[in-house]
């Protein structure tokens, strides 16, 4: 199996938008999001059909009335059914998603929250709070763990919620992806480094 990066949603803060896209086991995901304020234009676009959970109170940032912040609804289809999820950010943020095979969780990154669905069933398996936007999702066969990175720091994360690492940066991190059995970081001022994704160690 190939290393795994997540799918970034292309941002615009205009009318709410909507991606229809897939992933490896037979996922098929839809994300309407929007800004705030436009939680019924987000949640008019909801499908039938579906076991659909609010997590809206548990994003950061999260308030009393959650539609007063910017909304995201998900759905995911597979073969034995399908499940939603509406979550709540305070900033306007374009959702990434990973399809964590060997944890059997569907990894959710949205505002400075990152969420973890059973694959099959939608239950929330954990969430991880990041105190930055997060920048990239990221997983392989040859981790124990999704790696989650934020602008200022990078988290390994186990099925269970339980954090194998962390490390932190000084420099704001525009990018992440693994590769060549390498995590690379990008700053966005250009200046890469190179990190051992299995232990968090900084490689060359």
């Amino acid at each position: 199996m190939n290393d795994r990066a997540a799918a970034p949603i292309p941002a615009g803060a205009g009318e709410p938008r909507s991606l229809i896209t897939s992933f490896p086991g037979g996922l098929r995901v839809r994300a309407t999001w929007g800004s705030s304020g436009q939680a019924a234009a987000v949640f008019a676009l909801s499908e039938a059909g579906a076991t659909l959970a609010d997590h809206g109170a548990l994003g950061a940032g999260a308030e009393p009335d959650p539609d007063r912040l910017c909304r995201m609804e998900m759905r995911v289809e597979h073969p034995g059914g399908a499940w939603a999820v509406r979550l709540a950010s305070a900033i306007y943020d374009e959702p990434r998603a990973l399809h964590w095979d060997e944890g059997g969780l569907f990894v959710v990154g949205y505002g400075f929250t990152v969420y973890a669905f059973a694959s099959r069933t939608g239950e929330l398996a954990w969430l991880h709070q990041t105190g930055t936007p997060v920048v990239a999702l990221a997983a392989s066969p040859r981790i124990d763990h999704v790696i989650v990175q934020s602008e200022v720091e990078t988290w390994a994360i186990r099925a269970d919620g339980e954090v194998k690492w962390r490390l932190a940066h000084t420099d704001v991190v525009g990018a992440a992806e693994l590769l060549g059995g390498q995590l690379i970081l990008t700053s966005i001022a250009g200046a890469t480094q190179s990190i051992d994704p299995a232990t968090g160690r900084a490689l060359g």
